[in-house]
């Protein structure tokens, strides 16, 4: 078989535009920003609240009043994105995307109308997206750095040094959620605020040695529930630069004086920012507690700058995704030279397959490409169905860099890389992806079957063409009649690809 280097990061044109997306449960945030010399400057910036996380039922569905208005929005910044070409644009959902149930409609509408993919990321891969933008606004240091974004449903908070994050949790409590929780009658009552303080320092009491043991140095804060709760402590005179723990508690005693929420008239409150006010500053409260905070500084960078960066780096050769492919493959103890072998073959039949397979998209290769190196991750449980727990092990492990669709996608190559082929687990993966994805596991599957008997030696290299769903491999003369163990693995495979719909011939 053709071997070729291992390069799995693919290193692209960045446009000299771009722009990031981010769909909170909160707020909608864009920013659109000018690309040149490994700097970037930022040319426009549209917000709106949407409070996509007060419109999410039992059910897991998003109520219709709440998917029009989140639409309505995304609609406004298409027409702003109109034009952008592919690759420009990185829209990620979080917390609340998150939540909702698969067979949610709201992704695919919302896709449409903004004009393009939106990534769901988990909640330690936008925890790691924060801290890379507000790294990149901090002066560099040396010191620890402990950052805390509050959303309208998630709370990230990140140790790191320099641009590397250390360590990095997303806990289940946002501005949203707290005062849905505690204060949905309007009231900020002592009791209530005590309460929510209690559940978010129940939150955080989990990590919280963890965290502390990491001896971070300063303390960040990112996000508009921080931006704002700093800008009503330095416009009320309590605090001038950041937040510091004693404005934080004038603030909480003048809410709970206040006592409703329709009543608050403090300086620099936004209208827009009074209904989820009292919950976000319960949460910040709570995070200062328990982590011993005793003053935050303020970035302006968050989520969507560090959708920036990280789209920068990958231009320039520095995906991260790369770097995580790598440290699971020495953590789990994956042969690495039988992995390459399997990876540069699968390589090589994609490369005779991408035009009649419409297999073009430099992703594709990539994701391949990761799955061959990760085919055998699960033998470190048990050889037997090893298949099975690599995609158990890809679909729950915390990938830095990888989005949910992008460590379903791994999961489903590495469980349909032997045996039975996966096609009720291909057909839950979105409808954009998975025709791609049936024929990446077919590919997947030949070249793992080939390297079979784990030689070094080389391989002949197969004729293959394609029609559909039709595949016909072509061995030089004699060398199937010379090699009967391969021919019996090729029947079989034939009989496992036919209950699929897929043909398999070889001569």
């Amino acid at each position: 078989m053709i071997e070729e280097p291992v390069q799995d990061a693919v290193e692209t044109m960045l446009p000299e535009v771009v722009a990031a997306v981010d769909l909170g449960s909160n707020s909608f945030h864009m920013i659109v920003a000018r690309i040149g010399n490994g700097h970037m400057q930022v040319t426009d910036r549209l917000k709106e609240m949407v409070r996509l996380g007060e419109g999410v039922g039992e059910d897991k569905q998003l109520d219709a009043q709440v998917a029009e208005r989140a639409l309505a929005c995304l609609e406004r910044f298409g027409q702003r994105l109109r034009g952008f070409p592919p690759g420009s644009v990185r829209a990620v959902g979080t917390n609340t995307l998150r939540q909702l149930a698969p067979d949610s409609d709201f992704l695919p509408r919302a896709e449409a109308k903004l004009g393009h993919p939106i990534e769901v990321i988990a909640g330690r891969e936008e925890a790691r997206l924060i801290y890379l933008g507000v790294a990149h606004d901090l002066a560099a240091g040396t010191e620890r750095r402990l950052v805390v974004d509050i959303g309208g449903g998630s709370t990230e908070i990140i140790v790191g040094l320099g641009f590397s994050p250390r360590l990095r949790e997303s806990l289940h409590m946002g501005c949203v959620s707290m005062s849905r929780r505690h204060f949905a009658d309007g009231r900020i009552t002592a009791r209530a605020m005590e309460k929510a303080e209690l559940t978010g320092a129940l939150e955080v009491r989990p990590v919280r040695e963890l965290f502390r043991r990491t001896g971070w140095q300063t303390a960040v804060g990112s996000s508009g529930t921080i931006k704002s709760i700093a800008a009503v402590v330095a416009a009320e005179g309590w605090c001038e630069d950041g937040i510091s723990a004693t404005a934080l508690l004038r603030l909480r005693d003048a809410l709970v004086e206040t006592g409703r929420i329709s009543a608050l008239a403090l300086k620099g409150l936004a209208e827009e920012r009074k209904p989820v006010f009292a919950g976000g500053v319960a949460v910040l409260r709570s995070v200062f507690e328990t982590l011993g905070i005793q003053h935050l500084q303020v970035s302006e960078y968050a989520l969507r700058e560090g959708l920036i960066y990280e789209t920068m780096g990958r231009s320039q050769h520095v995906d991260v995704r790369e770097r995580t492919v790598e440290t699971l493959g020495r953590h789990f103890q994956i042969d690495q030279d039988h992995a390459q072998r399997v990876r540069a073959t699968a390589v090589a039949l994609l490369r005779r397959l991408a035009g009649p397979w419409s297999l073009q998209d430099p992703n594709h290769r990539l994701m391949l490409a990761w799955a061959a190196r990760l085919h055998e991750i699960g033998v470190m449980v048990a050889h037997s169905q090893h298949q099975k727990h690599g995609a158990y092990l890809l679909r729950n492990a915390d990938l830095a860099g990888f989005t949910r669709p992008e460590q379903m996608l791994l999961a489903v190559l590495v469980l349909g890389h032997r045996r039975k082929f996966p096609v009720q687990e291909l057909a839950v993966l979105p409808r954009e992806t998975g025709e791609a994805a049936r024929r990446l596991c077919m590919i997947l599957r030949l070249a793992v079957l080939l390297h079979r008997g784990r030689s070094s030696e080389s391989k002949p290299n197969p004729t293959l063409t394609t029609d559909g769903d039709n595949l016909a491999l072509s061995f030089p003369d004699d060398w199937l009649a010379d090699h009967p163990l391969t021919r019996l693995e090729l029947e079989e495979e034939a009989e496992r690809l036919a209950s699929a719909g897929i043909r398999l011939e070889f001569g």
